[in-house]
């Protein structure tokens, strides 16, 4: 019985790629750092914080592709 992918996961790991990049997109779009709750270290951090999740996201992706 042929399948369509030989491994099992390899769907999983696309799923959740896409999951992490479009989450690091919506909160890059949301601005949670526009409240005036923190300062400019957190604020950093959050941007930082979005940008990787996009980043790692990609990433994951790009490997369970192959």
């Amino acid at each position: 019985m042929a399948t369509a992918t030989s491994d099992r996961l390899q769907p999983l790991g696309l799923g959740v790629g896409v999951l992490l990049v479009l989450v690091g997109i919506a909160t890059l779009v949301g601005t949670p750092w526009a409240q005036k709750s923190g300062g400019a270290l957190v604020m950093v951090g959050q941007i930082v914080g979005a940008l990787s999740a996009v980043a790692i996201g990609a990433g994951l992706a790009w490997i369970a592709k192959e």
